[in-house]
């Protein structure tokens, strides 16, 4: 690291995913590790939704050297929004149901294992999305909501915000795939209009990312990087639901680029607006945001990101 980290505070959920007791104990090593690295920790746990954010901006205010998130998605959106526009860098280690950052910067799954990379990683200052509702009558945009990794609306938006909360706390990323398959015999597939100064496209299914990788073992936006100031726009104009069927192996394979329907491009801002009947919501970094017309867009040098030795620094060519 550049400059000498001294006094670190660690943001963890104690509640997120599973085998939590053995969570507990890795995160104490990992805080040895960074102690024995020349770092004084505090240890912070998450009480309730959006605590990540307040403990996040008050780590701000006290001049902490560093923030480091430990949690899957969720907890890491929070804090990023606590942090957004600070200079206090965020380190990470990933836990919970699901870390997208984790599998972009190649940080391994293992709280004391990402706890050694973080002494020899490098601060980059990078962009963050955000969303919030479309400007009116020439008003100023207005930021509800910081975004590190991807967001979306369609059925993945139906997904996130169908999901059983005691389920995923169960069974994890599998609740996702419950609420899917749910979904996969009852969505509507209403159309919504993406506008960007780039191109204007109707579909069904959009994904804005900033990381190549989307959650499991997909990889969506996969011309997306975190050191752009872009976005990567992949949209799908299908309502037949037999072509999204035979889309998702497409997709798995990593060959969604050649399917009939499918748009990419990339842009720093963009609109969505449903068209007709129906209720479309959106997600970010897999948590539910509310339901369109919402505005997409990129904030530079908005964060700082300590970035593993190894992480890949780009995504695929546009």
């Amino acid at each position: 690291m550049v400059t000498p980290i001294r006094k670190a505070i660690l943001i963890y959920n104690p509640v997120s995913g599973r085998r939590r007791s053995r969570r507990l104990v890795e995160i104490e090593t990992a805080g040895k590790i960074l102690s024995d690295a020349g770092m004084a920790i505090d240890f912070a746990p998450t009480f309730d939704p959006g605590s990540g954010t307040t403990i996040a901006r008050q780590a701000v205010a006290q001049k902490f050297d560093l923030v480091i998130a430990c949690g899957g998605d969720g907890t890491v959106n929070e804090i990023v929004n606590g942090l957004a526009g600070s200079t206090v860098p965020m380190g990470l280690l990933p836990a919970g149901t699901a870390n997208i950052l984790a599998k972009e910067l190649g940080i391994p799954w293992n709280i004391p294992a990402a706890a050694r990379l973080i002494p020899a990683s490098t601060p980059r200052r990078i962009a963050l999305g955000c969303i919030g509702p479309l400007p009116q009558n020439g008003e100023s945009p207005v930021v509800a909501r910081y975004f590190l990794c991807v967001g979306g609306s369609g059925p993945d938006g139906a997904i996130v915000n169908g999901v059983d909360s005691k389920l995923k706390k169960s069974i994890g990323t599998f609740a996702y795939w419950v609420e899917g398959m749910r979904q996969l015999f009852t969505y509507k597939f209403p159309i919504m209009r993406i506008e960007s100064r780039e191109r204007t496209v109707d579909a069904t299914i959009v994904v804005v990312g900033r990381t190549a990788e989307y959650g499991g073992p997909f990889r969506i936006t996969d011309g997306a990087s975190l050191y752009e100031d872009s976005f990567e726009i992949v949209a799908f104009s299908t309502q037949s639901r037999l072509r999204y069927l035979f889309a998702l192996p497409l997709l798995y394979l990593g060959k969604l680029r050649g399917v009939r329907g499918i748009s990419a491009w990339k842009t720093a801002d963009a609109t969505c607006t449903p068209l007709a009947g129906g209720t479309l919501y959106a997600q970010l970094d897999g948590e539910p945001v509310g339901a369109l017309p919402l505005r997409f867009r990129v904030v530079p040098d908005a964060l700082t990101l300590l970035v593993p030795p190894a992480a890949p620094t780009s995504g695929r060519s546009a």
